[in-house]
């Protein structure tokens, strides 16, 4: 196992220096207590990063959409990142991953977390920011606009990994976890962070694949924030396609009685799939949301297990 220590008492000093010195096989970094001021990339598959304390292990950065480049161009949200895993079978335990950059209307887009590959985990970890905190790649099959995928995995194969987040903490606002994953949240806290706006937040943007069985699961996750009472939508469908399904989640009171949006895209109420199974909390009005939203009964619930859905 390699060490990294802001002290000096461990093997290296920057978390990616540690990531690099890693066989190409992977391995295990415990990373101490500490401020890790860098941004950090994961390309070889089997790592796992073990933090010593997750409130007190913090990998930030401050990189934004809006960001000008030598070039002239914006770097754009792919390019925003504080920490990227592309690989499979990466862990990460007990760490907060944050893009400290701000506000969404200031700063644009701004990824904590940009992560694409299989057997994918991230247990007992913070990630926080605002816009964009988390993205679960791939990519959309299309950008509507030339330019608009710039980054890591813009020529990468679009394959939907598996990936679990349990026992998360997750803050943002807009669109604050999206990507075409096959994501599992187990016992998570979803964070929205208020802006003032007649709507202030959205949880999720899914843009699950056209026949792709899976999108996100919730189960059993909190949803609240410090936003005002009905300003917080649940979801809204990043491409038409779009999945996310809440299992026995607690809804606060800041979510809007309609819970779901589909920006403003009308022919998506007929493609995605947005559904809610036993869910609590004053933010759960089932006979106020759209007729495209589902209520499950409990055997179609069933069939959204973190084993059927994920795999491990």
């Amino acid at each position: 196992m390699i060490t990294v220590a802001n002290d000096l008492s461990g093997d290296f000093t920057s978390v990616q220096e540690a990531v690099n010195a890693l066989p190409d096989d992977g391995g295990i970094i415990f990373i101490k207590k500490g401020t890790y001021k860098e941004r950090v990339e994961i390309l070889k598959d089997n790592v796992t990063l073990i933090g010593e304390s997750a409130g007190e292990t913090i990998i930030t950065y401050d990189y934004y959409a809006f960001m000008p480049m030598e070039d002239g161009t914006n770097r754009g949200t792919f390019r925003s990142y504080t920490f990227l895993v592309h690989a499979n079978n990466f862990n990460a335990f007990n760490l907060t991953f944050e893009n400290s950059s701000g506000f969404g209307k200031k700063v644009g887009q701004a990824v904590a977390v940009y992560a694409e590959g299989d057997k994918i985990t991230f247990k007992n970890c913070h990630m926080l920011g605002h816009q964009d905190t988390l993205f679960t790649g791939p990519l959309p099959l299309k950008e509507k606009q030339p330019g608009g995928f710039v980054g890591p995995t813009e020529f990468a194969p679009r394959i939907p990994g598996h990936q679990l987040y349990e026992d998360c903490y997750i803050c943002g606002e807009v669109d604050f976890i999206f990507g075409s994953a096959i994501a599992y949240f187990k016992n998570c806290e979803l964070f929205a962070l208020n802006r003032n706006e007649e709507i202030n937040s959205f949880y999720t943007a899914p843009s699950t694949y056209e026949d792709q069985k899976y999108g996100y699961v919730f189960e059993s996750c909190t949803l609240t924030g410090n936003c005002p009472d009905r300003t917080v939508m649940l979801s809204r469908p990043w491409r038409n396609h779009a999945k996310a399904v809440f299992l026995n989640c607690n809804m606060s009171s800041q979510i809007t009685e309609i819970g779901f949006h589909d920006w403003k895209k009308p022919e998506s109420h007929d493609t995605c799939f947005y559904a809610e199974y036993n869910c609590s909390g004053e933010g759960y009005v089932p006979d106020k949301r759209p007729y495209y939203v589902h209520q499950l009964t409990e055997s179609e619930a069933s069939e959204y297990t973190q084993e059927k859905v994920i795999g491990f």
